[in-house]
């Protein structure tokens, strides 16, 4: 068994019925729910928009590979209403938006798939509901805990 965390998010219709539809599709279709952080609302980062998110963390324990993991986000996010994924780093509001951040402590980068997330450690609506959960959970490159990596979000 492997532990996936996923980043969840939201800025169209309801957005908390779709984080909650979401990470029960995902605890169907994934793995089982081992915990899920609270709800965060932020602002849209890398883009502007009126619409403010709502964001969470979860953590799946999976026999899915990584690749399996992905397809399975994708399909889910095609099911819940997503139209297209961000191109480019063009980012658009969005009825879901489900990120792979980390997979047990693997690195993987392949055409379709890059673990962990490369952006998160610059996230603070990924990184404040992952210190929720996983406070200590080291990133495998950085070698640093999610503590730590909320620090240097505030410097």
């Amino acid at each position: 068994m492997s532990f996936v965390y996923l980043g969840l998010g939201s800025n169209l219709g309801n957005k908390h019925a779709n984080l909650k539809r979401a990470i029960s599709a995902l605890d169907e279709r994934v793995g089982n729910l081992v915990k899920c952080s609270s709800f965060y609302r932020t602002l849209p980062e890398g883009f502007v928009s009126e619409r403010m998110f709502l964001n969470a963390v979860a953590v799946f324990e999976t026999t899915l590979p990584p690749e399996d993991v992905l397809r399975q986000t994708e399909q889910i996010e095609k099911e819940l209403g997503r139209i297209k994924k961000s191109i480019d780093k063009i980012y658009t509001d969005r009825c879901i938006d489900i990120d792979i951040l980390f997979y047990d402590d693997i690195i993987l980068h392949t055409e379709s798939l890059i673990i962990p997330h490369p952006l998160l450690h610059q996230r603070r609506f990924v990184l404040e509901p992952l210190k929720e959960i996983a406070p200590h959970l080291v990133h495998p490159i950085l070698k640093e805990d999610v503590v730590s990596l909320c620090e240097h979000l505030t410097k």
